[in-house]
């Protein structure tokens, strides 16, 4: 995938360093400020259920 993803960024290397840069914060950003809120109601991490 990631081989594909790199054949098909335009340009010479540094503009496609810099855009392969720009498209993985675009998905980290994507992913902490939409993704996460969205399933943080589904995934409980404050209930331990280990019993002594």
């Amino acid at each position: 995938m990631y081989a594909w993803l790199w054949r098909k960024l335009p340009g010479p290397l540094p503009r496609r360093i810099l855009t392969a840069a720009v498209l993985a914060i675009t998905v980290v950003a994507v992913l902490w400020f939409v993704v996460f809120p969205l399933l943080e109601p589904l995934v409980t991490l404050d209930e331990v259920t280990v019993k002594e």
